[in-house]
């Protein structure tokens, strides 16, 4: 990753520009065109440096579910499971930990009520409980890389 691709990512944590050319637009101050900017990005996408690149919706207030889940997955099971778990279209992040509960995701669902429908088909799936932790509240934690 160059300082390039760091200032991508910075930038695209900001904000995304509603206008024609919005890949243009945040371009420009980058020194890239459009197509170098999408370029970098698919790269940074295939190397794995990024995992996703798409909107956030806030589940909750569009009237959905949001919730953190973790699951103890055997190690020789953690790919396995992984795929199962991320297969999932409400699955929108998964970490492997270094702790006993080592598989830990967020699910944002259409409904309040289909979070304990999904958890109850990745038990059903993996042979695995998962362990449900509802968000009390909210922190925005913000990452930046230094260039």
């Amino acid at each position: 990753m160059d300082d390039i691709d760091r200032a991508i990512i910075n930038t695209l944590q900001g904000g995304f520009p509603i206008c024609d050319q919005p890949f243009a637009a945040i371009a420009e101050p980058l020194g890239l065109t459009g197509t170098q900017l999408l370029a970098r990005i698919k790269r940074l996408r295939e190397d794995g440096i990024l995992t996703r690149f798409g909107p956030l919706w806030h589940a909750e207030k569009m009237g959905g579910g949001l919730t953190l889940t973790a699951m103890k997955v055997p190690e020789d099971r953690f790919d396995e499971v992984a795929e199962i778990v991320n297969s999932f279209p409400e699955v929108a992040h998964n970490y492997a930990r270094e702790h006993a509960l080592n598989m830990w995701f967020v699910l944002a669902t259409e409904s309040p009520e289909r979070i304990g429908e999904v958890l109850a088909e990745i038990e059903a799936r993996t042979g695995l409980p998962t362990h449900d932790m509802p968000k009390i509240e909210e922190f925005y934690v913000g990452l930046r890389f230094e260039a």
